[in-house]
């Protein structure tokens, strides 16, 4: 009988990662794979035109969640899981990153008992990422989805570290390396060969390339008037290429700002068009996590707006700085960065374009083998 495997996307990050996963597992006879797309990312800029870029079929399950505050989406997502799980009753749960959809699919399953008083495994891919600031929502969701996950699948060395710090067992922690560079490295050529940048008038390493999508960045007045103000500075400079999440043009149209001159105002873009500009860029500034491992895959040199970080291998390797949101700081930091030639590009352990095959070839061997989550373990000693 097949093993069957869900993997769960609700965000448009997910679904760069969950593409290598799912042709991954699909060579495997071993698993039946279902996609389930959550709804948390629903129009076509955001989620649809990946599915077609990325090649993955139309989803098996739509839970269509829409967007909420965190407690009422999530509250959706748990709702709309539940019910998924006790009609498909998959064996395994594969979630990744850090949204809303990650953390609550993980607790539906980790809550769901089948008739025969199974419930299905659970996989956290991109498992152990710390900020160490609570104060962000994709903090909590890290640490919860972690906290109830049987395979932990790392990217970073990082990773395993907070796992182990945490109390994790080390036979549930497996450092795979990064799934989202899978899909990079499948795409780069191709992207850069579109040459994006000529669309919007800019020249290769002639630009910068700008994403905000975080509350504390764009919700908070203030703050996004200081940004805005940052970018017209920093445009004076080199030009600015910037894709605008809906809920940060949202945001500026509420507050009144109006792009300055030389700031390239874009709607979102398809993943291979937004990875060509990012490839292609001078210097890129962001409050994204993935974009900082992106970045550093090209050799892209990628300026932070936090005051912190959860991929702190991109810090080490010296291709990402966090500078905070200081309008000053921002443009120094710019200036620093366009007085220096570009970094080498780095060599990045198990960030090799593998890293779903490996993940894959562990759910295939427990598979095989029979094994049981944790949990079951402890509850049949006691019994």
């Amino acid at each position: 009988m097949a093993t069957v495997v869900t993997l769960v996307g609700g965000a448009r990050p997910n679904f760069v990662k969950l593409a290598p996963l799912y042709r991954a597992l699909r060579r495997r006879v071993q698993f039946d794979v279902r996609l389930v797309h959550t709804g948390q990312h629903y129009d076509e800029a955001m989620a649809g035109s990946f599915f077609k870029e990325l090649d993955l079929p139309k989803p098996h399950a739509a839970l269509n969640v829409g967007s909420g505050s965190h407690a009422a989406q999530t509250a959706r997502l748990l709702e709309g899981f539940e019910d998924h799980l006790r009609v498909s009753r998959p064996d395994i749960v594969v979630v990744v990153g850090d949204v809303n959809s990650t953390m609550a699919c993980a607790l539906a399953a980790a809550k769901t008992r089948y008739q025969d008083g199974r419930r299905p495994l659970i996989a956290h891919v991109e498992a152990g990422l710390r900020s160490f600031d609570r104060s962000m929502p994709e903090e909590i969701n890290r640490m919860l989805t972690d906290a109830l996950a049987d395979y932990l699948f790392v990217s970073e060395r990082s990773g395993a570290d907070n796992l182990r710090r945490e109390g994790r067992a080390a036979d549930c922690v497996f450092m795979v390396g990064n799934v989202m560079i899978d899909t990079l490295l499948a795409h780069v050529e191709e992207a850069c060969g579109r040459r994006p940048w000529r669309q919007l008038g800019v020249p290769r390493r002639g630009y910068a390339l700008v994403t905000l999508h975080r509350p504390s960045n764009v919700d908070d007045l203030e703050s996004l008037a200081g940004l805005w103000e940052a970018l017209g500075l920093v445009s004076s400079r080199l030009p600015v290429v910037f894709p605008v999440h809906p809920r940060t043009r949202d945001r500026l149209r509420a507050a009144g700002l109006s792009a300055p001159r030389g700031v390239h105002v874009c709607d979102p873009q398809p993943y291979v068009s937004f990875l060509g500009l990012l490839s292609g860029a001078r210097v890129v500034l962001t409050d994204s996590g993935g974009v900082q491992e992106e970045t550093t895959a090209v050799g892209v040199p990628c300026l932070t707006l936090r005051e912190n970080t959860e991929r702190p291998i991109t810090t080490i390797l010296g291709t990402n700085r966090v500078i905070g949101v200081d309008v000053a700081k921002i443009v120094a930091a710019v200036d620093e960065v366009l007085a220096a030639p570009m970094p080498a590009k780095p060599s990045l352990p198990l960030w090799d374009g593998r890293a779903a095959e490996r993940i894959a070839s562990i759910l295939e061997r427990d598979a095989a083998m029979g094994r049981m989550s944790a949990v079951d373990r402890a509850l049949a000693t006691t019994e």
